[in-house]
């Protein structure tokens, strides 16, 4: 009888355990359902009336830049309209798709409530040119040219038409960089060896440089490794060597104001030389006027954004 009262008990705390089992399983399955449809139902509420509404339509898109892209392309490489819902756009697809741009260096994307969008773009400066041989399927090897940024970046040329004033765009007479191996460089990417670097430093440097106004670069010679050979637009070569560039300037203003005393233009001369400094003077039927016009920087200006 005893074992039958055991048993039985038994069942019971089975039985009960299995529909405490039920209830909780019923009551997390109600949860989950409840769960799921506030969620939904947000989801809902949310692109209703925030990501679906007019009330946050784009109707203003803000474009500025520090160069010469005219806003609609600007706009279009954003792949931005007027219309679209604000609150829905995603801002890092927006920066993305800007700086995946080969002459964009760096784009920002800002939301100003209720119908701004703002987008900040800054360019790529052409400091320099580069003239290698390439491949045209028409045409076979034709001679391309390619522009240099500060950063050493190599790029095409920008299409005309994509500038918002077609003059403001740089002519042929940014600094000629020769000596250049094909192998070194492709497009979009930087150029790594010391001479290029040096190169690209000197141009960056140079507008602010004692020299600025005094002469101009227009060629400058990466083929030998310790140094740098540039031409000038008066048709003076200066060896510089790659480090201390800030020094060789100076040095070289020192030279070329002792000219002007003598009487004299710099034929050559060798910067990368530290003492008694190699200088070769222009004869006098070779000089050209004493007072040329002065030089213009072949950079355009930036405006700050």
């Amino acid at each position: 009888m005893e074992r039958l009262d055991v048993n039985l008990r038994n069942e019971r705390v089975r039985a009960q355990r299995v529909r405490v089992l039920g209830v909780g399983f019923g009551l997390l399955f109600a949860l989950v359902v409840v769960v799921f449809g506030v969620w939904r139902g947000g989801e809902w509420v949310l692109d209703r009336l925030v990501f679906a509404s007019d009330q946050f339509a784009i109707q203003h898109i803000e474009t500025i830049t520090d160069g010469v892209l005219a806003p609609q392309h600007i706009e279009k490489w954003a792949a931005v309209r007027k219309g679209q819902n604000l609150l829905g756009l995603n801002l890092w697809e927006v920066k993305r798709n800007l700086e995946l741009v080969p002459i964009i260096r760096t784009a920002s994307v800002e939301r100003t409530l209720p119908h701004t969008l703002r987008i900040r773009v800054t360019e790529r400066e052409p400091i320099a040119q580069i003239v290698s041989l390439a491949v045209d399927p028409k045409q076979g090897l034709q001679n391309r040219v390619y522009h240099v940024d500060p950063t050493g970046h190599v790029m095409n040329p920008l299409d005309r038409r994509l500038a918002a004033d077609p003059a403001s765009l740089p002519d042929d007479s940014l600094p000629l960089l020769t000596g250049v191996n094909a192998a070194d460089f492709s497009l979009e990417r930087g150029i790594s060896t010391p001479q290029f670097k040096a190169a690209i430093q000197l141009i960056d440097q140079f507008e602010g440089s004692p020299m600025s106004g005094v002469v101009d670069l227009r060629r400058i010679d990466v083929s030998a490794p310790d140094v740098l050979t540039v031409v000038t637009g008066a048709g003076a070569e200066v060896t510089l060597a790659l480090h201390d560039l800030e020094k060789q300037l100076r040095r070289w203003r020192q030279i070329h104001e002792a000219g002007v005393k003598l009487g004299k233009q710099v034929a050559t001369a060798d910067l990368s030389v530290v003492h008694n400094i190699p200088v070769r003077w222009l004869e006098p039927g070779q000089a050209p006027p004493q007072n040329p016009p002065p030089v213009k920087s072949t950079r355009p200006r930036r405006r700050h954004v």
